[in-house]
Order: structure tokens, then C-alpha cells, then sequence
């Protein structure tokens, strides 16, 4: 499984600084237990991943994965996608 992602420094304009989250451009087509096991291998305090909106009003669906588990929401990731 080969996605590209951006690591994202929230909270900051400095590299390296601020609150890192992995943001998956292309999500779609991706199981849950293969975004947790990405969210594992990114070793990140969140990973975040970018999916085709379920509502029309939507531009895209966001999905959170730690390293251990999913979270329904999250402020940083949030904002760092």
C-alpha cells in the first residue's frame, strides 16, 4: 500500500516546529485497518486521511487515525488538513 502523504507543522509557519500530523491526500479506496496500519507506521500523533465527500455540500470527508486507535474528531489534525 503506497500513498503519498505531507507531514504538516500545525500551529507554526517555522519547519520542523509546531504540531506535526501526516495528511494522505488520497484516501479513497482504503480499508480501516489499512489506515490504522498506516497511522502505525507514520508513528505520528495523528494521521489524517482525505476521502471523497458523503454530502453533497462537502468538499471531502476526513477520517483520524493515531497510531492505536480512530478518533471521531481532533483540533490539530483538523486544522492541518
Amino acid at each position: 500500500m503506497r500513498r503519498p502523504f505531507n507531514q504538516v507543522d500545525v500551529f507554526t509557519s517555522v519547519p520542523y516546529k509546531g504540531n506535526p500530523v501526516a495528511v494522505v491526500m488520497d484516501g479513497a479506496g482504503l480499508a480501516a485497518a489499512q489506515m490504522q496500519a498506516y497511522a502505525h507506521w507514520t508513528n505520528l500523533s495523528e494521521t489524517t486521511f482525505l476521502l471523497p465527500p458523503t454530502v453533497p455540500e462537502a468538499d471531502y470527508q476526513v477520517r483520524i487515525f493515531t497510531p492505536v486507535s480512530e478518533l471521531p474528531f481532533a483540533g490539530h489534525p483538523t486544522l492541518g488538513t
